[in-house]
């Protein structure tokens, strides 16, 4: 139990697109969902701002009548989150800190407000148009999920690097893999199902592959992917939810990650881990940081690497790949790192002096039973 003055006052700032968890894909929501729990397992006060069919152990303040993408409301969530932005400022005072995951948009909220507001940036930070974000917004405090994420803005003010973590609980180690390849996550051309593909065809292993299509893929999926789904050795069978992905994934024989892009993290990577199954991925972005090359899988440069390397798969022992997750990705371990900023956070915030915008405020430090 913790004592009382180590008790923190946390707002959590959930992205209203998907609920938390997740009912599909959805993999910010998915650690939000997991960070919120296990904040609120360790004793801190939490209060998460999200869709109101979210779901948590935390006290939900509703922002969106429901999660937007699977919604009629989804053009207005620009709105949405206006009105989400506008309530946590309002509500400010109630909290010793405030936690966002939805990127740069809270950044002029945070400049006004005399607590601590931290930011974890969960997307692709090589878009041109966010250097001018962060020459306005330098002093936004922002932690990354990887380091390799931080590449594109080195000169953003960096707190840490926590990488994703997942609940283990919902992943069973399968010892023996199956027959099959395994694609999840996303139809788009950066996460490369095309190329998981003609993985498979080149080897002649069936391949699952369990994505949705976003409105922005939508082209891509009709005239790239759609027509490679008449292949006999591919199998689509759409977006699924959370408590499929374990049997999704632990009967495969290796998760394929042919990604073309700079993934911040890839979630997906640990999950299939977390079963036991190897993943076999292109070595971009953030995966040389997640994966142990020759002992998780392995880190290719080219898909013809990619084909070799299945050949190796029963070289990997699928114990290991599980050990690994349980050593640096699990959610308690997501948590702890967490908490440690926020520790750092408050104890310089402590010395600052009170925002005139927003007057006098309480102690840092809050006491269990707060009254909200």
């Amino acid at each position: 139990m913790r004592r009382e003055e180590d008790v923190m006052r946390i707002a959590q700032i959930a992205p209203l697109y998907e609920a938390v968890p997740p009912k599909g894909y959805g993999g910010t929501e998915r650690v939000v969902d997991g960070l919120t729990r296990e904040l609120v397992r360790c004793g801190h006060d939490v209060t998460l701002f999200a869709s109101a069919d979210s779901r948590t152990t935390a006290r939900l303040v509703p922002c969106a009548p429901r999660a937007l993408r699977l919604s009629e409301i989804a053009a207005q969530g620009i709105a949405y989150t206006t009105g989400q932005l506008g309530r946590v400022s309002r509500m400010a005072r109630e909290f010793d800190l405030i936690h966002s995951h939805i990127d740069y948009l809270g950044f002029p909220c945070a400049r006004l407000l005399s607590i601590p507001v931290v930011t974890t940036l969960h997307g692709r930070l090589d878009l041109p148009e966010l250097l001018n974000v962060f020459r306005e917004f330098p002093e936004a405090p922002v932690i990354s999920i990887s380091n390799a994420q931080r590449c594109p803005l080195p000169n953003a003010n960096w707190v840490g690097t926590v990488y994703n973590g997942i609940d283990l609980s919902h992943f069973t180690l399968r010892e023996a893999g199956g027959r099959y390849l395994a694609f999840l996550g996303r139809i788009s051309p950066e996460k490369g199902p095309d190329r998981a593909i003609a993985i498979a065809r080149a080897v002649g292993m069936p391949l699952r592959i369990a994505a949705k299509v976003d409105p922005v893929d939508r082209a891509y999926f009709a005239e790239v992917v759609e027509p490679l789904l008449a292949d006999p050795l591919v199998d689509y069978i759409g977006e699924i939810g959370e408590k499929d992905k374990d049997e999704f994934l632990g009967d495969a024989y290796a998760y394929l990650f042919p990604i073309d892009w700079p993934e911040p993290f890839g979630i997906t990577m640990i999950e299939a881990l977390a079963c036991g199954t190897p993943v076999i991925a292109l070595g971009r972005g953030s995966v040389p940081e997640v994966l142990v090359d020759g002992t998780t899988g392995y880190i290719c440069e080219t898909v013809d690497e990619m084909i070799a390397a299945v050949a190796k798969i029963p070289l990997i022992d699928r114990r290991a790949c599980r050990a690994h997750v349980t050593g640096r990705f699990s959610v308690d371990i997501m948590a702890a790192g967490y908490q440690a900023i926020y520790a750092d956070l408050l104890g310089a915030s402590a010395r600052l002096p009170t925002s005139p915008l927003e007057g006098p405020r309480e102690s840092l430090r809050a006491t269990a039973g707060v009254s909200r």
